[in-house]
């Protein structure tokens, strides 16, 4: 049930691909609390996706930039601008490694892919706040997010150079929320989610394996994609004006699990040995 907890409220989300998205569902749940959004991706991304029914759907303009691209996001602000003037809210939703979809393992990196790795999935970030800051284009007490991963802070031997992306991503999140909310009280934070079976996640090798195991790992089970939605719009409502510069883990408990009896139950340890 909607409760308009962002009537009036214009943001950008950037990263829906298809109805598995996570920015997908943030789009939904945005329109049915009353937002008005642009909604991009990168022009490849537009053509492999399903992105032109949500735009019909949710009555956003749909515009394509890629977000490593500082002339790509400055054409999109003009864009949103001439549609909406100052911002309320942007979705960072944007992730992507070369190296995870060639299979490079992880002792074995091309160099050059993680450099792409690091622009598209984390230096994005800063190229989209940093052109956002520069033209003054966030209303005060505006929020911004960007969707993370545990493995930022611990080892998952799957997730390949996606953790340092990560890592760099949260850095950036809490270093431009501190300048953010000194010069116009905006407010940076990142999700930690869980596994989710998007696009880009199950791009990630052994991804089943990391579902289930957080599955039997969180003690309220791994949050999904609609789930995840339902949080973003919390932090761009006025309810969480006052949460800056966080990693916020969205995960069931995972993140402060040790282990749990559902998971020995599984490995069937003899109790004897």
């Amino acid at each position: 049930m909607a409760h308009q907890l962002l009537q009036g409220k214009k943001g950008i989300i950037f990263g829906a691909l298809d109805e598995n998205s996570i920015a997908w569902k943030v789009a939904e749940k945005a329109h049915e609390e009353g937002a008005q959004f642009v909604l991009t991706n990168a022009p490849v991304a537009l053509r492999l996706g399903t992105i032109n029914e949500l735009a019909e759907k949710t009555g956003a303009p749909l515009v394509p930039a890629d977000a490593t691209s500082i002339d790509d996001i400055n054409n999109l602000l003009d864009e949103a601008e001439k549609h909406f003037g100052k911002l309320d809210f942007v979705l960072h939703s944007i992730g992507m490694s070369p190296n995870v979809r060639k299979k490079r393992d992880y002792t074995n990196l091309n160099y050059d892919w993680l450099n792409k790795t690091y622009d598209v999935s984390a230096v994005s970030f800063h190229k989209i706040m940093q052109s956002l800051y520069k033209r003054d284009m966030m209303n005060e007490w505006g929020s911004i997010l960007g969707l993370t991963y545990i493995a930022a802070q611990r080892t998952f031997g799957e997730y390949n150079d996606m953790a340092e992306a990560k890592a760099l991503l949260e850095s950036i999140a809490r270093s431009f929320g501190y300048h953010y909310g000194k010069k116009s009280k905006v407010r940076v934070n990142t999700i930690s989610q869980s596994p989710t079976p998007t696009t880009a996640g199950t791009g990630v090798g052994g991804f089943n394996k990391m579902l289930e195991y957080g599955k039997l790992m969180s003690p309220l089970g791994n949050a999904t994609a609609e789930e995840c939605a339902n949080y973003c719009i919390m932090m761009f409502s006025d309810f969480t004006k006052k949460v800056t510069m966080q990693n916020l883990y969205h995960d069931g408990g995972f993140s402060n699990m040790g282990v749990t009896t559902e998971l020995f139950d599984v490995m069937n340890f003899d109790e004897e040995a």
